[in-house]
């Protein structure tokens, strides 16, 4: 069982001994600490706060607990119940609150949860900000209101609604254009509220919904990370169905896959790549995504001229509207309510990379900072990048290599111009640091 700190808030398994596991006491420690936080940021003591969570089967409980706590520090909360991330981060700025709380472990298992932070503009904390946080929890600096004092609770349960609405209100965004196509597709929403925002917002388009686990029961079909091995049942599906594409989120909604015509992943980088070109064709700009991104976002925006920049892995470091799927899946079916065509024509449109994505699991007293510099060195003569753990950019291929701030793993990410070789070179890198690490 597991509870990592991190700057962008702490996550852990439910139950177990506090200071070990996400437990009650932490999770009432670390809201308090935010709240206690907030009001030193703001030099406020009327504070408003938003909190939703995913549907996973823990969330009930933590909200609860979160939202006491915040009562109990005099600061009001709406509550928004089942939501997503992407939810969340619009309603702070439209109810002029002073900051959020996102309750949801994204892709993790389901014995997994966690406090994601937000400030008043509904972006995740800076590093430095996380770390005061994380002192003050640990110190238990913190002093709870008395009673003519304590927080008001304001329930709204629209807000994913209110969500849509925005969504259809982008200039880019023509939803006569997309009704006119008469697209139908298939949405896995992983029994989480993905489930409910996406066919909603596909509806209202005028899109024929194909739902697969959209109940949002959080009991996960599979695993809920988006990668192809988990994928096997809506791949089926849109074959079967004979729909346009696939639509897959993670239990947030803040990873966005999509399916092609004829079974296949149409690659989550690829989603990012689809809705830059988009964008870019209709207003000139630049784009930037986190290192383990394809390079095929690069040669997008080079071709409508623009400059593509990466950040480090980690939703603070990544523009906010970027990690929007509400607005990614309307930008997509805008793409091909314009372009025509199969979504398999429009994969291969793009510049063909591919890539593979591995893990190892870390043991104790594992120093991590020392592989990661044994690989740099071994590396030097490369084009390496340490923004973010160590990424190595050969002519042909890349690695990238970091320790996960979500779970006790170091990631191994690589892109080749076939999968043969992109798992090749991965199973070479793990075999290299396994041998620097003296794994077995």
């Amino acid at each position: 069982m597991t509870l990592i700190k991190s700057i962008s808030g702490i996550r852990g398994t439910i139950g177990g001994k506090p200071g070990e596991n996400l437990t009650p006491i932490d999770t009432v420690k670390f809201a308090a600490a935010y709240g206690a936080w907030l009001k030193q940021y703001t030099n406020s003591e009327n504070l408003k706060v938003v909190v939703g969570r995913d549907a996973r089967l823990s969330g009930e409980m933590i909200q609860n607990l979160v939202v006491s706590t915040l009562v109990g520090l005099g600061i009001d909360v709406v509550d928004l119940g089942l939501s997503t991330t992407p939810t969340v981060e619009i309603a702070v700025p439209l109810e002029n609150a002073h900051g959020g709380i996102i309750l949801t472990a994204s892709h993790n298992p389901k014995q997994w949860n966690a406090l994601k932070l937000l400030n008043e503009k509904g972006e995740f904390l800076n590093a430095e900000e996380g770390a005061i946080i994380l002192q003050l929890a640990a110190n238990e600096d913190f002093t709870f209101s008395e009673v003519d004092d304590l927080g008001k609770i304001t329930k709204n349960d629209a807000y994913i609604d209110i969500h849509i609405d925005e969504v259809l209100n982008l200039s880019l965004i023509d939803a006569a254009a997309i009704r006119k196509a008469k697209f139908k597709v298939v949405v896995d929403g992983v029994n989480s509220t993905g489930g409910i925002a996406i066919p909603r917002l596909l509806d209202s388009l005028g899109v024929e919904v194909i739902k697969l686990y959209c109940e949002p029961t959080g009991h996960f079909p599979h695993n809920p990370e988006p990668l192809k091995e988990h994928l096997g049942d809506i791949c089926d599906l849109v074959v079967k169905e004979k729909a346009d594409f696939g639509i897959v989120v993670d239990p947030d909604v803040d990873r966005l896959a999509f399916i092609s015509n004829d079974g296949e992943m149409f690659g989550e980088e690829y989603t990012l790549v689809a809705c830059a070109d988009y964008v870019l064709g209709k207003t000139k700009g630049n784009t930037v995504s986190n290192l383990s991104s394809s390079r095929a976002l690069r040669d997008i925006t080079t071709k409508h001229n623009g400059i593509y920049e990466a950040a480090a892995v980690g939703e603070v470091n990544v523009v906010k509207k970027m990690k929007d799927s509400l607005v990614g899946t309307a930008l997509f079916l805008m793409l091909m309510a314009e372009r025509g065509g199969t979504v398999k024509e429009l994969r291969d449109s793009y510049p063909s990379y591919y890539m593979s994505k591995k893990k190892i699991q870390l043991i104790p007293d594992l120093d991590v900072d020392e592989i990661l510099a044994s690989m740099e060195k071994k590396y030097s003569d490369e084009d390496v990048s340490t923004i973010d753990g160590v990424k190595v950019d050969f002519p042909d291929n890349w690695v990238h290599l970091r320790k996960s701030n979500t779970e006790p793993i170091i990631r191994i990410y690589t892109e080749a111009k076939s999968q043969k070789e992109a798992d090749a070179l991965a199973d070479r890198i793990i075999g290299e640091i396994k041998a620097i690490a003296g794994i077995a």
